[in-house]
């Protein structure tokens, strides 16, 4: 495992159902950036938080998919985000992570936004995915299931919980609550990736994008309101100190999640 892992958190605002923009706009900020490990972009990076399924929604060999595919090997980095996919005849609101050999792993939102009526449109996943990368264990979700500790309790002893959302400024209050909180209480990194500006239903988003620590200690400068990437480092060095110093994970509870 490297100790180190550099982590481009990409604050962005999305033009309203519009991949094509989406992917441009995105493209010319990744292309600023010198070498680094993971990129991580919003939820629904290609439309915004849209209930309009069939008007964006693509294949998992769609334009979208194989420009995430060409843009890792271009920048040999890997990169996270979700889109709209349909697939068997259902829609879902995907998670890919993408890395630079092509290899592309997925997790489709368990919590739907039900007050939105995204459970009438999108099917929920049933899986959580930890996945290996560079020897880091990884542990990506959506949006809403950030308000659901169980489903992110770590018992996998995971080393990054990354949420990617479209969280609205009405309620970032709890947002920035929530995302110090999950990497307190899992001992792990926690990174947020929330975009910026107004959607197609006037919601405003102010990003509050931010990567805390397992101590909650956020290590970030992410200022609200603007299109902006920052790269931010994470140690294994740390969290192996405060696992084995501290040893709050050996006193989890023992239970089973139900599907």
């Amino acid at each position: 495992m490297s100790n180190a892992l550099t982590v481009a958190i990409v604050q962005t605002d999305l033009v309203w159902e519009n991949p094509e923009a989406n992917r441009n706009n995105i493209e010319n900020q990744v292309n600023t950036l010198e070498r680094v490990d993971l990129i991580i972009l919003p939820e629904m990076f290609t439309s915004g938080f849209t209930m309009n399924a069939a008007s964006v929604s693509e294949t998992m060999d769609g334009i979208s998919i194989n420009w995430l595919k060409t843009l890792s090997k271009k920048k040999d980095t890997a990169i996270v985000g979700s889109l709209v996919i349909q697939e068997n005849d259902r829609y879902y609101n995907r998670l890919v992570f993408v890395e630079p050999s092509g290899k592309i792993t997925h997790y489709d939102k368990r919590h739907t936004f039900t007050l939105a009526g995204e459970h009438k449109v999108y099917t929920a996943g049933t899986e959580k995915m930890i996945l290996d990368y560079k020897g880091w264990k990884i542990c990506p979700m959506i949006c809403y299931d950030l308000r659901f500790p169980v489903w992110a309790r770590n018992t996998e002893d995971y080393d990054l919980l990354l949420y990617v959302a479209n969280w609205p400024k009405v309620r970032v209050n709890a947002w920035d609550t929530l995302l110090k909180a999950r990497a307190i209480e899992n001992m792990s990194y926690c990174i947020g990736v929330n975009r910026v500006g107004l959607d197609g239903n006037a919601y405003e988003y102010s990003g509050h994008s931010g990567a805390y620590d397992v101590l909650g200690h956020r290590l970030d400068t992410i200022p609200e309101n603007e299109e902006t990437i920052e790269i931010v480092t994470l140690e294994n060095s740390h969290i192996k100190k405060y696992r084995e110093r501290l040893g709050f994970l050996k006193d989890r509870d023992i239970f089973n999640l139900e599907a």
